[in-house]
């Protein structure tokens, strides 16, 4: 029993560095943001917060896990098409975090890198979730059924993911038009 109270005050202070590192990384921006200011935030040190992460990088990757784990509840409230454009435009209010998940979808290329563990998992599971809510609409004829379900799940993913990266280098771009673009060209009854 002695040793769940370290354990969870241990959880409860990486709980707090990872709450505050959301909350600067998406106000001031991923590239902006100093480590040394989330760990001020927390009142700790530099090497104080890193105790609580393997790395830097581990610590980002675990920053993106929570904006992901955090979007996907807000979506599971929300179950209308209209929801996935919710998020998407709740994105241009976080640059910071948009430019994180990009930067991290890219390093996560390579094998090593803690990211690639998130996005190994986040794909399929996202794949999954997208696929339900096209077989749905297409159960529904509101969806072309002329490409399967699985397929347009990665395509919508594609788009979602593209439009933030386009996002990133002109702000002027439209993060949600390009989605409901795409559910408009697979709408039957709006292509008669």
């Amino acid at each position: 029993m002695a040793k769940r109270g370290p354990y969870e005050k241990g959880e409860a202070k990486r709980s707090e560095i990872l709450h505050a590192a959301l909350e600067i990384f998406a106000a001031e921006g991923y590239r902006g943001t100093s480590l040394r200011k989330v760990a001020a935030k927390c009142n700790l040190s530099l090497p104080g917060l890193m105790h609580y992460f393997d790395s830097k990088e581990d610590l980002l990757t675990q920053v993106l896990r929570m904006r992901d784990d955090t979007a996907r509840a807000r979506q599971d409230e929300r179950t209308s098409p209209e929801s996935y454009r919710e998020i998407i435009r709740e994105s241009t209010q976080t640059p910071g975090l948009v430019e994180l998940f990009v930067s991290m979808a890219a390093a996560a290329s390579d094998p090593a890198h803690p990211a690639r563990a998130h996005f190994a998992e986040r794909y399929p599971m996202l794949r999954e979730r997208v696929a339900a809510f096209c077989r749905k609409r297409m159960d529904e004829g509101r969806m072309s059924t002329e490409i399967p379900a699985e397929r347009l799940a990665v395509l919508l993913l594609a788009v979602a993911d593209g439009i933030q990266l386009q996002w990133l280098i002109d702000r002027s771009t439209d993060m949600e038009q390009p989605i409901e673009d795409v559910l408009r060209l697979l709408d039957p009854a709006r292509n008669d």
